[in-house]
């Protein structure tokens, strides 16, 4: 990945952060992006080799403004290798407690506001000869819990979208691969959104005791540089994704029941 450019967005915590150091150890040109302006130098400061980190700020939820943005980011180095939309937003609420509009935040982050990005870079990925795009989806992405419905919506999303999408643009040379983490130790849960769109505040316990961004990190990096089309990973969350295939109707009465923290 020696001076190939990588854009990376939601870089300012979680799975995000942990992927900018991993790829700054490449020696790879980043672009890093949130919302959080201090926190994305925070991460930049953090890194070993941080010369060739591109602080640029965004916010996935103005879809509008997404296309310049992306013209902005190629501008900086001239092109964009791989595109890693890391950015994103849960949620902690039931669904007939949680109002349209937080329903339809979490739409706009999490779906949306990845699909007008990507569009917009894979348009240059191909006039410059091909690119990498890659999603940080979910193991809720592949079935549903309580207490996660418009999230787990809009992951499912992503891979309706993107599968489609690999189909399109496979022969131009553009490579699609699909994340799909379990529980991981970030602050996804306190910044997770409740019914009334206010943050949650607390950590799950679940998250509290997942696997640690860094070994996440080192996954992604080992399933983008194999091409994976789509890779789950966690714990003994991962089994879900197989019960859910093989043995749909007893995974659908065993997760009426099952444990699911707020």
């Amino acid at each position: 990945m020696n001076n190939k450019v990588i854009w990376i967005t939601g870089a300012s915590s979680g799975i995000g952060e942990a992927l900018v150091y991993a790829y700054n150890k490449t020696g790879a040109k980043l672009i890093i992006s949130s919302r959080n302006r201090d926190e994305l130098y925070r991460v930049k400061g953090a890194c070993k080799n941080p010369v060739g980190i591109h602080v640029l700020l965004l916010d996935l939820e103005n879809t509008a403004a997404l296309p310049d943005k992306a013209e902005e980011a190629i501008r900086i180095f001239g092109h964009i290798d791989m595109l890693i939309n890391s950015g994103g937003m849960s949620q902690r609420s039931l669904a007939m407690e949680t109002g349209l509009e937080t329903e339809q935040k979490l739409m706009n982050i999490n779906f949306w506001g990845t699909v007008v990005l990507s569009k917009a870079v894979i348009a240059k990925m191909i006039k410059t000869g091909g690119g990498h795009v890659v999603c940080i989806s979910s193991l809720a992405g592949k079935f549903g819990t309580r207490l996660r419905s418009a999230y787990s919506a809009s992951k499912h999303a992503l891979h309706g979208y993107f599968d489609s999408l690999r189909s399109e643009v496979y022969d131009k040379n553009i490579n699609i691969t699909l994340i799909c983490p379990g529980f991981i130790k970030t602050n996804v849960s306190i910044n997770a959104l409740t019914g009334d769109g206010s943050p949650q505040g607390t950590m799950d316990s679940a998250q509290d005791n997942g696997m640690p961004a860094g070994e996440c990190a080192r996954h992604i990096v080992d399933a983008i540089k194999q091409k994976r089309e789509e890779v789950y990973f966690g714990g003994k969350e991962v089994k879900g994704v197989w019960l859910k295939r093989f043995f749909p109707l007893w995974f659908s009465k065993y997760m009426r029941t099952a444990k699911v923290t707020r």
